[in-house]
Formats: structure tokens, C-alpha cells, sequence
């Protein structure tokens, strides 16, 4: 009788216990989604650190590579580089030209004052100077489009998210990711030149070579493969699936280019994936095929689930800086006071962002992820490339800082929804919702017929239209 082997090493558990997570919760994905509100990128968290090496010890990320800091940035890189992209293909005809003013708020005050608030949080809790701050700063000072998406789309958000704040917010995520390259490398590199040799480096280094020529390069590639793919559906040379997958291929190409060249990949793909969809041809080509939706689900959950399994616990100690109750005030301040003031002040400057309600949900709503891990392993990649020892104390700190900041977001946003509808059936919600209930329904019931009437409009002009014509639907009720 033969012996019967039972494998349980890594490359035999992670495809077991990865795709197993995913197809139960595919299974259950409207309950999970719709009527208990729960993300996946919330569930999948904490199904990683449960299979991780804290708990369980299934699931071990450090023996996959010999350099866990470098396969955590290109997973992180190329889920980043295909959500931008998305977010571009996302967004409504010429969107960035039509709202530019509102975007160029939210990337340049609004987005420079998270950064200073963070690094001011981060100074004071961990008592380090205020430049070296600023290097942790910026790795969440950007809204990250993974947890973004899982926030703006499906029911509940459709319900009772005005369509022209969900616009802005994923405009401001993809694009902002790319942005938070100028405020790291104003850090790196006062730490690393003199003040005048940085700021020359940063003008020429950062702005003028990574910022503009990744721009340059996703306007042109996505100009050319809109045309091309044109050109190849009229004449018959795409099938089907190609077609779809096109975007993302595009933006697997353009993530080569630019690390080739070292420049702004994560920025270039938003810039390309606007660029692609400039004439509403591809959005409106895909938008009813669920790809976009299933393939953010995928890249959610995974990564995600890798994020959990590396969060690095045994850091987190009273025998160094990083003390349990500095990481859970750090936690609780840079959520509370990162985003929110900044939006709750500033609303009126910001046309897309109409009335105290919008401010107040995407002031709360504007989660750290994937781009924070991204910008802090590229922070230490810095540091040891060019040697920094006067950075040598950021280096320490920064990946578990982070990667707290980005626990407690996914934690916090992840259940702030679940536990507003369970506080308002309840019967503990504010005063003033109750006050709005009547005025609510009546006007969301005018608001979804006048959407409805325009949902065949090839440019979608009539929408906005009427959007603009109907009042703000549950904002007013959240």
C-alpha cells in the first residue's frame, strides 16, 4: 500500500487558505455587503492576522522571499498601480478638466495640511524632530483608492452618497497617491542635503522628472492605446475578453515603463487611465460588466490579507518608543484630526463638496492603505540605499507606525457604517437626522426618478444635470 503524503507547507496553505477565504465570502458576499455593511478589506484583514503568525502561524509572509520589505512594495505597487487606474476609467467624461478646481483643492491645501497634521501627531507622540516627522507624515497623508472603493461603491453607498461626491473622492484618491511622492522626498532629502542642495534636488529630482513625465507619459499612452483599441474594435481584431482587460494590461505595462525609468508609476496610471477613458468610449463600454468590481474585490482581499499576516506585533512593545498606548493615541488622533477639521473648514473653497454634510462624510471617510504601506517601505528603501544616518531613528519606526495608523483605519472606517444604521434602528441617532427623515425621503424618491429618466445619456450631461437640480440624497441622514 502506497503512503499517503500530507503536504501542509507554505505553497500548499496559502492557496488553500486564500482562496478558500474568498470563495466563502463570495458566497456570502450580498450579506456581507448589503445588509450587514462589512467590507472586505475589513474581513480580510482580520482573517490575516487570525491565519498569520500572531495567532494560527498558517500564513508566514517572511519566509516567502529574503526580502519581505521588497515583495511587500511591488505587491503593493502593482495593486495601487491597477486601482488608480481603475479610478481613472472611473470617472465621468473630461472629469478632471470639469472639476479641476475642486481637485486642485483637495491635492495642494487640503492635502498638505494632512500631512503637516500628521507629522505634527507623529513629532509629538514619539518625541522625534519635526522633519523627520514629516517622512511619516507623508506616507498617510494620501486617501488610498482600495479602501476608497470598497467605501464609494456597492448599495449603500449608491444610496445615500450623492454621485458628484463619489466622483471627487475617487478623483482625489487616485490622483493623490501619486502626489504624496513631492511631500516624502521634501523630507528625504532635507535629511539628506543641505537646505539649498535639497530643495534644488526636489524641484529637479521630484516635480519637474517624476511628477511632469509621468504625467506626460499617461497622457500619451493613454491617448495612444484609446486610439489604438479603437481601431482595433472597428476593424475586428479584439475579442471580447481583451477588450475588457485592457485597461489593466495598460496599467501593468506603464508600471514597468516607469519603474525603468524612475518615475511617478502609481501617478502615471491615473493620468493614463483618465486619459484612456478621456471620450467616455471604454467607461461606457464596460460599465455594466462587473470587471472593475471584481477585480477590486480581488486585489482587496489579498492584499489585505497579506497586510494582516505582516503586521509586525512584536514591535509594539513598552521596552521601545513604539508603546502600546502611544500606537493606539497615534491611531485615534491622526484619524480624528488628519482629515476632518481640514475638510469641515475648507468645504466652502471646494465646489464638488456642497454642504457641511459632505464635508463631514469625506472628511471622515478618507481611509490609509495600500498607498501608506507603499510610501513607508519606500521610505526605508531610501534611507538605505543612499545611507542616511541622521534618518536612522525614521527607518526604525516608520513601517510599524504606519502600519497601525493603516490597522486602525481599516478597523475604525470598516465598522463605522454598520454601527450608524445599527445606532439609528435603534432608535440613538442624532436629533437632527430625525429632523431631516421626512424631507429625505421626499426628495430621494424626486432625486432617483430624475437619475433614472437620465441613465441612457451617452455623455451622462443630463445626470449631472439633474443631480445638480435635486437635492443631496442621504447625506443629510447619515
Amino acid at each position: 500500500m502506497s503512503e499517503i503524503n500530507i503536504l501542509t507547507g507554505q505553497l500548499q496553505l496559502v492557496p488553500a487558505l486564500v482562496g478558500g477565504f474568498i470563495l466563502v465570502i463570495g458566497l456570502c458576499s450580498l450579506v456581507t455587503k448589503e445588509r450587514l455593511y462589512l467590507s472586505e478589506t475589513l474581513l480580510a484583514t482580520v482573517y490575516g492576522v487570525i491565519v498569520g503568525p500572531r495567532v494560527l502561524n498558517w500564513i508566514d509572509p517572511t519566509g516567502w522571499s529574503e526580502d519581505t520589505m521588497q515583495l511587500t512594495q511591488e505587491y503593493s505597487r502593482y495593486a495601487l498601480a491597477i486601482e488608480v487606474m481603475i479610478a481613472g476609467v472611473c470617472l465621468p467624461k473630461k472629469y478632471v478638466v470639469k472639476e479641476w478646481i475642486s481637485l486642485l483643492m483637495l491635492l495642494v491645501p487640503v492635502m498638505s495640511a494632512m500631512w503637516l497634521i500628521s507629522s505634527a501627531i507623529v513629532k509629538f507622540l514619539f518625541d522625534l524632530s519635526f522633519l523627520h516627522a514629516l517622512a511619516i507624515g507623508a506616507c498617510v497623508a494620501p486617501t488610498d483608492p482600495v479602501l476608497a472603493n470598497a467605501i464609494l461603491k456597492g448599495v449603500f453607498a449608491e444610496s445615500h452618497v450623492p454621485l458628484r461626491l463619489r466622483n471627487i473622492l475617487t478623483a482625489e484618491s487616485g490622483a493623490n497617491d501619486g502626489f504624496g511622492y513631492p511631500f516624502l522626498f521634501f523630507a528625504i532629502y532635507l535629511m539628506r542635503f543641505d537646505a539649498g542642495e535639497a530643495l534644488g534636488a526636489w524641484f529637479y529630482a521630484t516635480w519637474a522628472y517624476e511628477i511632469l513625465l509621468s504625467v506626460v507619459i499617461g497622457v500619451l499612452a493613454g491617448y495612444v492605446a484609446r486610439k489604438a483599441l479603437k481601431f482595433a474594435e472597428n476593424a475586428r481584431w479584439v475579442d471580447r475578453e481583451s477588450f475588457l482587460s485592457s485597461s489593466v494590461t495598460l496599467s501593468l505595462f506603464l508600471v514597468g515603463i516607469c519603474t525603468i525609468l524612475g518615475t511617478d508609476d502609481i501617478l502615471c496610471c491615473f493620468v493614463a487611465g483618465n486619459s484612456f477613458t478621456w471620450d467616455d468610449w471604454f467607461r461606457v463600454e464596460i460599465e455594466d460588466t462587473g470587471l472593475q468590481e471584481a477585480l477590486n474585490g480581488m486585489l482587496s482581499m489579498t492584499f489585505f490579507l497579506y497586510f494582516g499576516a505582516i503586521m509586525p506585533w512584536s514591535d509594539y512593545t513598552s521596552e521601545n518608543v513604539l508603546h502600546p498606548w502611544r500606537i493606539v493615541l497615534v491611531i485615534l488622533l491622526v484619524l480624528l484630526l488628519r482629515r476632518l477639521p481640514v475638510l469641515m473648514l475648507s468645504y466652502k473653497l471646494i465646489p464638488a463638496v456642497r454642504t457641511w454634510q459632505d464635508a463631514l462624510f469625506a472628511g471622515w471617510f478618507g481611509p490609509m492603505g495600500v498607498s501608506a504601506v507603499f510610501y513607508a517601505v519606500e521610505t526605508i528603501k531610501q534611507i538605505d540605499e543612499h545611507d542616511d544616518l541622521r534618518a536612522s531613528r525614521v527607518r526604525k519606526i516608520v513601517f510599524p507606525v504606519v502600519c497601525a495608523i493603516v490597522f486602525g483605519s481599516v478597523i475604525i472606517h470598516g465598522i463605522t457604517i454598520p454601527l450608524v444604521l445599527m445606532g439609528r434602528r435603534m432608535g440613538t441617532t442624532l436629533a437632527w437626522t430625525q429632523s431631516y427623515r421626512v424631507p429625505f425621503r421626499t426628495s430621494f424618491r424626486t432625486w432617483s426618478r430624475r437619475n433614472q429618466s437620465n441613465s441612457n445619456d451617452a455623455d451622462n450631461e443630463s445626470q449631472k444635470s439633474s443631480e445638480i437640480s435635486a437635492p443631496d440624497p442621504v447625506l443629510v441622514q447619515v
